[in-house]
């Protein structure tokens, strides 16, 4: 038979394979469940429900739980096992910074990266929806939700234009933690006036950063980018005045108050 005649068969994946399939899953839904508070600060996971839970077997689920330590969300003891992290609000203040940072120096390297104007394109088109969200003097709640989805495409798209898959996973990374990412808003934030001007102050930022990638100004960039990411740090004080607004964070339960 001629080689180029042959039938390929359907691949057989093999037990790295699954165990890698599973891995991805088991963290995916862990990571879920750790942020949303189905553990408290301090609980060691107990391994065996857990696998039978999330329909995974023993060795993806460790896997996923040393990925998770990794990422800051469980710790390892050597007694204990993996136990759910607590973070206090100095935690999260330095992961906010440490964000601003990379953020930083991604808008720094777009500046200096560019290789066409038409780059902006994504990053003006999201500003300027952004923009037309805030026209009128009140925020919807619908139009709340489409500027977190739009402000987190804002980011993820200035961080593309870095050209740097370390930095991409090093804010990855960060984000994982509570209140770190750019999109930690609080949905009755949206009728609170404090968190209006912040949200202008935001828009300001977005429209400064394309402007400063584009004329190649890389520190300008930067600067910008550092001090958009400490909006973060206002947007969490806000909510850290108000016991009842704190309590829908996601993530809320692993902040000590």
């Amino acid at each position: 038979m001629n080689p180029k005649e042959r039938t390929i068969g359907p691949v057989r994946r093999g037990p790295e394979d699954l165990n890698s399939s599973q891995s991805a899953r088991a963290t995916l839904l862990l990571r879920e469940m750790v942020v949303d508070g189905h553990f408290l600060p301090g609980e060691r996971i107990k391994e065996i429900p857990l696998a039978a839970k999330l329909s995974v077997s023993r060795i993806p689920l460790r896997l996923a739980l040393e990925r998770l330590a990794h990422e800051g969300l469980l710790d390892v003891r050597p007694t204990r096992g993996f136990i759910v992290q607590q973070f206090s609000t100095v935690d999260i203040y330095d992961s906010i910074e440490l964000r601003g940072s990379l953020e930083g120096t991604a808008a720094r390297l777009a500046a200096q990266r560019l290789r066409d104007p038409s780059d902006l394109r994504t990053l003006r088109d999201l500003s300027a929806e952004m923009d037309g969200l805030f026209r009128r003097n009140e925020l919807s709640l619908a139009g709340f939700t489409s500027y977190i989805d739009l402000n987190a495409r804002f980011h993820a798209a200035l961080l593309e234009l870095s050209r740097s898959r370390i930095l991409q996973r090093a804010v990855k990374q960060v984000c994982s933690l509570p209140f770190a990412s750019p999109s930690a808003f609080l949905l009755k934030q949206q009728a609170s006036p404090s968190s209006h001007d912040l949200f202008l102050i935001a828009l300001d930022h977005h429209r400064s950063i394309i402007d400063a990638v584009a004329n190649r100004e890389g520190m300008r960039a930067e600067a910008l980018a550092r001090e958009h990411a400490r909006l973060a740090r206002r947007n969490l004080d806000q909510a850290l005045g108000n016991r009842e607004l704190m309590k829908t964070v996601r993530g809320s339960t692993l902040i000590e108050l």
